[in-house]
């Protein structure tokens, strides 16, 4: 099992990876919260606890923990469901030594960080990501939030999970289209931060995409390791930590115009990201490196987008989380391995932007 630890100005943390973590998990969990009187609830979706809740009950013995469901879907990701997980500890008598476990994906980690963020105004919990995307990105750094119909995460909170889990022998279950999408974060952190990521999975996409243990054991490790290093720097997002949001201001414009669960989040961030890099070559940026960062993007097989109005993208981008007082702020590459955060991009550059992605042929 490898350990990567996590340490921010308001929290301290480990990140746990291996395979075959589930069988331990109830053996583990005690070293994390020793009160025995602590009451554990898992958070997962129907299917995923079809897959898993045999290996994972019986580490248990003969203290299993209680089980609420949130159905599957981006378009879950909301207060309703909130409110309605939150009725239901209640009324299983959960109180503030209860812990949240988060058994599932990105939408699953962020809903119960957020309940566990604001249930009896702030209750502790585990991430345990069972996608590639909720692996090496949201399950890492606090940020826990549900979407409105205006836009994605604009509800939520920063709280810190008490430790992550990660067993890759998840994703052997896991969709190719889940696999691919949760690539491109990982792709990101190497174009933001990280050249020997990036060069790792330009040289051996065929194999990562045919999930070999090892290479998948890598990814994941790197991009973990520099989500770790950028929240710890920057936990509240006020600089440094900005740069993780590359290819997201399109991104999320994207998934909120073609309606959030069109597009999976991760496929979203590959288009936008390809359009990020448009306006970055716009302005004399990563010169002959621009080819590179395209051609290793759609090498891992971008969905085609939907129909979309470029105005309305546009306009979406506006309700960012990262725009300040009116300001646009927006991540661009200075080349593979730096990016930098900017507040002057403009209507007609990112008019560009957006129909390079609109327009493929322009790429």
């Amino acid at each position: 099992m490898r350990t990567i630890p996590v340490q921010t100005a308001s929290a301290k943390y480990d990140v746990l990876l291996g395979h075959g973590l589930f069988a331990g998990l109830g053996k583990q969990l005690p070293k994390f919260f020793p009160d025995r009187r602590t009451k554990f609830f898992f958070v997962t979706s129907p299917e995923i606890w079809s897959l898993w809740s045999d290996r994972i009950l019986k580490s248990f013995g003969n203290y299993p923990p209680s089980v609420l469901f949130l159905p599957s879907g981006e378009k879950h990701k909301r207060l309703a469901e909130i409110e309605k997980l939150a009725a239901q500890l209640s009324a299983a008598g959960a109180d503030r030594g209860t812990v949240l476990l988060a058994l599932g994906g990105g939408v699953i980690g962020d809903v119960t960080g957020f309940l566990a963020a604001i249930y009896m105004r702030g209750i502790p919990y585990v991430q345990i990501p069972t996608t590639f995307l909720s692996q090496v990105d949201s399950s890492v750094g606090g940020k826990t939030g549900v979407n409105i119909k205006t836009g994605k995460n604009l509800i939520g909170a920063f709280h810190h999970p008490r430790v992550v889990f990660i067993d890759i022998e998840t994703l052997a279950t896991l969709p190719a289209s889940e696999l691919r999408a949760g690539l491109f974060e990982s792709i990101k952190a190497g174009l933001i931060r990280d050249r020997a990521l990036f060069s790792l999975m330009e040289r051996e996409q065929e194999a990562i995409l045919a999930r070999d243990p090892a290479l998948l054991d890598r990814v994941i490790t790197a991009s973990v390791r520099m989500k770790a290093e950028v929240v710890g720097k920057d936990e509240r997002e006020s600089g440094l930590r900005m740069i993780l949001n590359f290819g997201h201001t399109i991104g999320h414009a994207i998934e909120a115009v073609a309606g959030f669960g069109t597009l999976l989040h991760g496929d979203a961030v590959g288009w936008g990201m390809l359009a990020a890099l448009e306006i970055s070559r716009m302005r004399g940026l990563l010169e002959k490196e621009y080819v590179r960062a395209v051609t290793a993007i759609r090498a891992y097989g971008l969905p085609g987008l939907p129909e979309l109005s470029a105005k309305k993208l546009i306009a979406s981008t506006a309700k960012d989380k990262k725009n300040s007082a009116g300001t646009r702020r927006f991540v661009l590459l200075r080349t593979i391995g730096a990016a930098y955060v900017v507040d002057d991009v403009t209507d007609a550059e990112l008019l560009a932007g957006v129909n390079a992605i609109l327009k493929p042929a322009r790429l």
